[in-house]
């Protein structure tokens, strides 16, 4: 077991190749995590969302990023092996044509940290860049007609870390600082196994070949771990949430 295993997970999703599919394919996660969390009683609050264009069915419009707060015990637990790059194959609601696409997003997986141990990783105010904006809503539009939300930059890293769901400038600060408490945490964990610059290196594109999910609707129904080899055929259930298969099976496999 880790150090932040117990506690509450920080979950973010980032559409990849695939344009509006993908935008699209951002939000099916973000909905899919939501409602795995809703059946282990974890609490989920949307901290932060960035919206794509409109013009699909439906009107649907799709996420460019988002990143959702999940409060549970084990939360961290039972997430934090979803890391990585999910590949979604369908009949695209988005063609005219009915022809079949592949969209990608990233899911990224944190422990919520309130507060960083400075033995550990120092942040210095000066290495700050914070920034005020607007909070909007899909399409753009504003949801708050004052600069609420707020965006804070990690100069040295180039991290960043906003949060727009708390009514007041301040909240919001202080909710987007322990965001970047987990990015930070993330981040230098990672350099500690490897040098920065190889972790650059070989940072994966979210797009084909990087996949350790594939979800496939059409011409079969399939949902494939490429780690575990766990496989199913109930995509429907998958997408509403049963990860139970897949994160019980992550959870066997050793930790890296």
């Amino acid at each position: 077991m880790e150090k932040y295993d117990q506690g509450n997970a920080i979950l973010s999703v980032y559409s990849g190749a695939g344009g509006l599919d993908a935008q699209d394919w951002a939000t099916m996660l973000i909905r899919m995590y939501e409602r795995y969390s809703e059946s282990k009683g974890f609490k989920t609050k949307v901290l932060d969302q960035s919206f794509g264009e409109g013009g699909g069915p439906e009107g649907r419009i799709g996420t460019k990023s988002a990143t959702i707060e999940i409060k549970g015990k084990f939360a961290y637990g039972f997430l934090k092996k979803e890391n990585g790059v999910h590949r979604l194959v369908r009949i695209s609601p988005f063609s005219q044509k009915k022809l079949r696409h592949t969209s990608f997003a990233l899911v990224e997986v944190m422990p919520e940290i309130k507060q960083l141990d400075e033995k550990e990783i120092e942040v210095k105010p000066e290495n700050l860049k914070i920034e005020v904006f607007r909070a909007s809503g899909p399409g753009g539009q504003y949801v708050n007609k004052r600069e609420t939300a707020v965006r804070i930059k990690h100069l040295p890293t180039g991290i960043i870390a906003s949060c727009q769901s708390e009514r007041s400038q301040a909240n919001n600060k202080k909710r987007a600082m322990e965001l970047l408490y987990s990015r930070l945490y993330k981040f230098y964990k990672e350099s500690k196994k490897k040098e920065i610059s190889k972790i650059k290196g070989e940072k994966k594109s979210v797009s084909w070949g990087n996949q350790i999910r594939s979800y496939v609707l059409h011409p079969y129904k399939l949902v494939k771990d490429l780690r575990t080899k766990v496989e199913v055929s109930t995509v429907e259930k998958v997408l509403d949430g049963d990860l139970d298969n897949f994160i019980e099976a992550e959870i066997r496999l050793k930790n890296d």
